[in-house]
């Protein structure tokens, strides 16, 4: 079954992943239309071999459209997903305007595939950190309730959006020619430093992404009592998330059922060799759909052995954004 598609922020980093997620995975297109703001209207972008020009996006994009992708915000999501989905339109929208919405599902495709079809028109995406998170603990809290999550992420420049790149490269090679380091988006220096996550700080003292890791999780698990914090960091690497994870689980549970579980997860790489010390690294993340899992290990503060410890890293361009939302999209059809 073909499908007629549309990008809405095909131009963008997450925009251009898309096309690219579509393209590995065979994803199967009778039309394809790009949308972005009038500013890149009439580019051009290749796609298995064709050429397409990129159109400006208004509320009358969509007609014809059977699914339709969108990365360019929350504030134009919010403007023109209702009317793709009143052009009978499925949204799979990869912002924050929708996730925590009564009604909408909030899906990871190896979580709660049950949930994509109890749309309205409308499935959101979740957040990068969240699903990257999602991805290895879902199949141990089938396993073994997990009570409690602590994790401390270290979040790269891209997740930012393409500017982070940007930023990140352009101080780089101010510092190594002695040139002044300037910031221009990011509130601090990016270059040799890391800082609290570049979003707002609420009533609660949780950052957005924070707050966004604890909400999440509980839709998507359905589970509003689980116990979580989140403390999201910003560090200078290019690409790919990596989270350290802390789990209280309801029973014992040891490092080598861990590892049994997770050998058999989707969506999941075990990167565990301690005797080579090497375990989950963003550059090996990057690129690719699995999350990385190692530095499996009993939590050697608790005498109960309910306590274990993860270390993953995970491609957020790609299962934290395009690649999830490619995925709920082929369940669709």
């Amino acid at each position: 079954m073909s499908v007629n598609v549309a990008i809405a922020g095909a131009t963008g980093a997450v925009g251009q992943e898309f096309l690219t997620v579509l393209a590995e995975r065979n994803f199967p297109i009778k039309q394809l239309r790009l949308l972005a703001s009038g500013r890149s209207a009439g580019k051009t972008v290749e796609f298995r071999g064709q050429t397409y020009t990129v159109e400006e996006l208004t509320k009358d994009s969509f007609k014809d459209i059977q699914i339709a992708f969108f990365s360019a915000g929350g504030s134009i999501s919010k403007e023109f997903a209702p009317a793709a989905v009143a052009a009978k339109a499925i949204v799979v929208d990869n912002t924050s305007a929708f996730r925590m919405k009564e009604g909408i599902p909030l899906v990871v495709p190896e979580v709660n595939p049950e949930a994509i079809h109890k749309h309205n028109g409308l499935i959101a995406n979740p957040n990068c950190s969240t699903i990257i998170m999602n991805v290895p603990v879902w199949p141990l809290h089938k396993v073994n309730k997990v009570k409690r999550i602590i994790v401390s992420t270290y979040q790269a420049v891209s997740g930012a959006g393409a500017w982070g790149l940007y930023e990140l490269e352009a101080q780089l090679k101010a510092y190594a020619t002695g040139q002044p380091i300037v910031k221009e988006k990011f509130p601090h220096q990016i270059a040799n430093n890391i800082f609290s996550h570049n979003t707002k700080i609420a009533e609660n003292g949780y950052n957005e992404e924070e707050n966004k890791m604890v909400q999440e999780t509980r839709k998507i698990f359905n589970d509003p009592k689980i116990m979580i914090t989140a403390t999201c960091i910003r560090v200078p690497i290019p690409r790919a998330h990596s989270e350290s994870i802390n789990l209280e689980f309801e029973r014992p549970i040891t490092p080598d059922e861990v590892r049994r579980i997770l050998s058999k997860a989707p969506g999941v790489t075990i990167v565990d060799d301690a005797a080579s010390n090497h375990f989950p690294m963003p550059l090996e993340a990057s690129g690719q759909d699995n999350v990385l899992v190692g530095r499996i290990r009993q939590d050697i503060s608790r005498e109960d052995g309910r306590g274990i410890e993860l270390f993953v890293s995970g491609d957020q361009i790609r299962k934290g954004a395009a690649t999830n939302a490619v995925q709920i999209a082929e369940k669709l059809i």
